[in-house]
């Protein structure tokens, strides 16, 4: 029988995501869990520990007064401009609370720069309007006090019911060319993974920046063909983008904060792990 642990109330923002979801089902036996979600679904409707919330439309502050969580995980997905203000008004929580927050960032924080891997404490600089947002974020966190914040950068993240693996089988169903990128080398990790290291920085309180991205590094041609094969699909269309001539690099390794090795991976397990 699993012993709730009952010092800590955890609020998941985005909980009904591919991701969120994925927090909840780790978390939820071990600690006090609640979740929000966006749309109607009678399901989350019937749950008492979920609250249903759209970010451009309500206010995050009534949620946080309702739940009182010790912990939020930001798992949120949307409006750039509403995510800035919902977490502005999280920021806020957090100091009159002394709560913590575990935000869920991008490897794109770093996607200006490609000739090498990034790492904790590398300067973050991003040409995409995704990779900007994520660091607005970041930079806001960052000025609040170190432990009540933990910022985690995620590559790729791959699994069964992940977007990526969903779209990526709807292609070949359709006759529609994956589209792969010879020349961008990066890392990835799972939705299983990452969970289990989310739970590991709760348990053991820490804070601070994270890379969750496997150990290795691959090419994004090779490892989606290591994918398709693995899906058992036979002579699928491949389409090669070539966005640049040379090698670039969109990956994030730990140097400073490297967890346990039973929390580690190599990007093998990915394909291990996605149980078709």
């Amino acid at each position: 029988m699993i012993e709730r642990n009952n010092k800590h109330r955890i609020l998941i923002l985005g909980a009904s995501g591919f991701i969120g979801q994925a927090i909840y089902k780790e978390l939820c036996p071990y600690f006090r869990t609640y979740g929000t979600y966006r749309t109607d679904n009678y399901s989350y409707d019937k749950n008492q520990h979920f609250f249903q919330y759209d970010i451009e439309e309500d206010d995050v502050f009534e949620i946080l007064e309702a739940v009182n969580p010790t912990i939020i995980i930001s798992a949120l997905r949307g409006n750039f401009s509403a995510q800035i203000i919902a977490h502005h008004h999280v920021a806020e929580y957090l100091v009159a609370h002394n709560a913590k927050l575990i935000y869920l960032s991008s490897a794109n924080v770093f996607d200006a720069y490609s000739k090498f891997p990034s790492y904790e404490l590398d300067k973050t600089l991003s040409h995409s309007p995704y990779g900007h947002f994520k660091i607005k974020i970041e930079n806001m966190l960052l000025r609040l006090p170190a432990h009540q914040v933990a910022i985690l950068r995620l590559p790729m993240v791959f699994g069964a019911q992940s977007p990526r693996i969903k779209e990526i089988k709807a292609f070949i169903n359709e006759g529609i060319p994956v589209e792969v990128f010879p020349n961008l080398i990066m890392n990835v990790t799972t939705d299983t993974k990452v969970t289990q290291q989310i739970h590991y920085i709760i348990n053991r309180n820490k804070s601070g920046v994270f890379h969750l991205g496997s150990n290795d590094l691959v090419h994004h041609d090779d490892f989606t063909k290591e994918i398709i094969e693995a899906l058992g699909i036979n002579k699928p269309l491949i389409k090669q983008v070539f966005t640049t001539n040379d090698e670039r690099y969109l990956a994030i390794l730990p140097k400073t904060n490297t967890l346990p090795k039973h929390l580690q991976l190599n990007s093998s397990l990915v394909i291990e792990e996605l149980d078709y």
